[in-house]
């Protein structure tokens, strides 16, 4: 960890510290403000595919929400999913191969996230905006997914209507969003168990369920597509232990692929894994 975001996460534990000795609630509140908030915008200068892309937006909740699309129009679909302080310029070694597999290729940005506006997002945000996309530019056949994103396709795929001729590609998902906050509250070093209550309070307040409820396990259960799950050992981000507790409930239609030394970012850039994504696609 750089020395700036020691201290930035010093700043930010104290302050919730002292929120925390006023109110507990006001403490949850910036807790899931911040665990809500990307980190920072990607920077990173669009390849010229991007560039010479189709460009984009609609309105969703007062946000303009911008996108890409490439090869249209074709009888195909795929949209493509980031993560978290992510954005689809990320992904561009991925439109080429499918623009060859005659793919028309759709990529948007999360609320938050590359060009769409807002300042935050949760899972619930960014399931709306698949659904939207859909909705504009589908049918979508297909769909790629990183980290939170295969988190929000999961959950948008519980109202959407699909088979299982509709293909998924889940790489290093959010599995479990109760991980996700044990994670931040252990990196905050957030100790007080009533922040925590307050805290889960919150996301049932906004999200009409608990935090155990927005699960890709949980979704999996009601998910028909064909699911190809890929993880890796050594990723510190998304535990593997999640995505092997799904393995144990043995779905017939969700296949696995457990990689190892490729961590929660290399392995969706990593050359073997975007070949094996292709010959399932």
């Amino acid at each position: 960890m750089k020395v700036q975001q020691k201290l930035a996460i010093g700043i930010i534990r104290a302050r919730i510290n002292l929120l925390a000795l006023m109110s507990t609630k006001k403490a949850a509140e910036e807790a899931f403000r911040l665990f809500c908030t990307p980190l920072g915008k990607t920077t990173i200068k669009p390849k010229s595919l991007f560039e010479n892309a189709e460009q984009h937006s609609f309105v969703l909740d007062d946000k303009r929400i911008h996108g890409f699309r490439f090869n249209h129009p074709q009888q195909k679909k795929i949209l493509l999913l980031h993560g978290f302080s992510s954005s689809t310029v990320n992904f561009d070694m991925y439109v080429q191969p499918l623009i060859d597999k005659q793919y028309e290729v759709l990529a948007f940005d999360a609320p938050a996230h590359g060009k769409s506006e807002g300042k935050t997002v949760n899972a619930v945000d960014y399931a709306a905006v698949i659904c939207k996309v859909v909705e504009l530019y589908g049918p979508v056949h297909a769909f790629l997914a990183h980290s939170f994103g295969g988190l929000a396709i999961s959950l948008a795929m519980e109202t959407m209507p699909h088979d299982a001729d509709t293909k998924i590609v889940l790489i290093a998902p959010a599995t479990e969003t109760t991980s996700a906050i044990d994670g931040a509250f252990a990196m905050l070093g957030i100790k007080n168990k009533k922040i925590r209550q307050e805290f889960d309070a919150i996301v049932e307040e906004k999200g009409g369920h608990p935090p155990a409820w927005f699960s890709v396990r949980r979704a999996m259960q009601h998910i028909k597509a064909s699911v190809l799950w890929f993880h890796d050992e050594d990723d510190d981000i998304t535990p593997l232990a999640d995505a092997l507790a799904v393995k144990t409930d043995n779905l017939p239609n969700v296949k696995f692929v457990i990689t190892s030394r490729l961590g929660h970012r290399k392995i969706y850039r990593d050359q073997s894994v975007i070949d094996r994504i292709m010959q399932f696609l």
